[in-house]
């Protein structure tokens, strides 16, 4: 006897091949900025929501295209700047995906207030919560026109009201310093509540 049909029993839908996955259920994701310098000496801010650590160790990655000036200008100068903007920010990492203007530039840019980096060549966001400084590792192509651009963290600095600590709640913590999270595609969440995961005993990273 065959055996029954996981999506008949599941209420599974199976997407004809070719349809693209990731826009057939909402995902939650982190909501990034990468900072580079063009080619003129400005800074450029681009929205990433592909992004992952790579490991325990210290490194970072996120997917782009080579159509991308982000990308390019992490080819030429080998380094970036990664900022985690808070939820009251939403509005101004919108505006980092502004279109370019025929000259190249994105006069959008301008709202965003921005601090030097310590390590690279770089800025970020003023009033984010979580920020990165890498050296560019290495770039990994073969994901259709997408590449994996990986980055070695050279910096790391933490706002002091999102930072964890040993004796805080995490709770409070993120109840003060509440998370942006993309839920793709095309929408975005406030997260101000959590609760522990439930580890089984034994558990080791």
């Amino acid at each position: 006897m065959p055996e029954p049909s996981p999506s008949r029993d599941l209420d599974l839908v199976t997407l004809a091949p070719g349809v693209d996955p990731w826009r057939s259920a909402f995902l939650v994701a982190p909501l990034v900025l990468i900072g580079t310098r063009e080619p003129t000496g400005a800074v450029d801010l681009a929205p990433k929501h592909m992004v992952t650590p790579l490991g325990w160790g210290p490194y970072f990655g996120f997917v782009c295209t080579p159509r991308h000036a982000t990308y390019r200008n992490i080819e030429r100068t080998g380094e970036f700047t990664v900022s985690w903007p808070r939820p009251d920010q939403l509005l101004l990492s919108s505006l980092a995906a502004s279109p370019r203007c025929e000259d190249e530039s994105k006069p959008a840019l301008g709202a965003l207030p921005t601090f030097p980096a310590t390590r690279v060549d770089g800025a970020l966001l003023q009033g984010g919560y979580f920020f990165l400084e890498c050296h560019r590792d290495r770039i990994i192509e073969g994901f259709g026109e997408n590449h994996l651009v990986v980055g070695r963290i050279v910096a790391t600095h933490v706002a002091r009201d999102a930072l964890r600590t040993e004796e805080g709640d995490g709770q409070d913590v993120i109840y003060n310093a509440p998370l942006l999270a993309y839920v793709a595609p095309g929408r975005w969440a406030k997260i101000d509540r959590t609760f522990s995961f439930p580890e089984p005993a034994g558990f080791r990273r």
